[in-house]
Formats: C-alpha cells, structure tokens, sequence
C-alpha cells in the first residue's frame, strides 16, 4: 500500500511540477518580450529623439537670420498700421482745432487728438525699435 501509494504521488508530483513550470514559463515568456519591446521601443524613441533635436537644431541655425530680418520687418509694418489712424485723425483734428476749449467740436478734437497721440507713439516706437535691431 505505502508502495502504491508512494509511486502515485511522486507521480502526481512530477505533473504538478511539469505544469507549474509550463505555466510559469508561459508567464514569464510573455513579461520578457513585453520588457524586450519595451526597452527597444524606448531605444528607438531615443534615437528618434536625438534625430529630432539635431534637425530642429540644424533648421534654427538656418533660419536664424531670416528670424532676426523678420521681426525687424514686423516691427516695420507694424509701425505702418500704427500710424494709418494717425493719417486718419489727422483731417479731423485739423478741422476741429478752433474749438479745443470750449467749441461745439471739443469733445471731437480730444478724441480725435488723444487717438493720434496714441497711434503716432506706438508707430514711431515700433520704428525706433525696428532701428535699434
């Protein structure tokens, strides 16, 4: 009986054994590819990265003079704009300028004077900006 039974269980053992390992292996087959793509994901990602900085690099040192003429040409055309109200204002306010004090079209000649003083500022600033550049 114990003989019988002794040979059952080393039996019973060695399949238990074999099917914890195949399930085992399995797992872990599984969460080492996993790990193995991940890592040459990551590698990849890296290299891409770097091949990305070096041409982002490469492009702003190209572009860095058109970026330096550029803003000097905004602040130009800037300055234009800003100074097309003041063109604008400019009959208004010669229209207006016998009554400054006390006339019928005082409340228009400040308008009119304040806006022109306003936009002539930022058009000659943004010119004297462009000049310093």
């Amino acid at each position: 009986m114990g003989r019988t039974l002794g040979i059952g269980l080393r039996i019973a053992s060695r399949i238990a054994g074999q099917r914890v390992a195949a399930s085992t292996a399995t797992a872990v087959a599984p969460v080492s590819a996993a790990s193995a793509a991940r890592t040459s994901g990551l590698a990849a990602g890296r290299a891409a990265g770097q091949k990305t900085r070096g041409v982002a690099r490469g492009i702003g040192g190209f572009l860095s003079p058109f970026r330096r003429v550029g803003g000097i040409l905004w602040l130009e055309v800037t300055g234009v704009f800003f100074l097309l109200p003041v063109l604008v204002y400019a009959p208004v306010l010669w229209r207006t300028r016998a009554s400054y004090a006390h006339g019928p079209g005082h409340r228009e000649f400040l308008t009119a004077a304040a806006v022109s003083a306003l936009f002539l500022y930022l058009g000659v600033t943004s010119f004297w900006r462009a000049r310093r550049r």
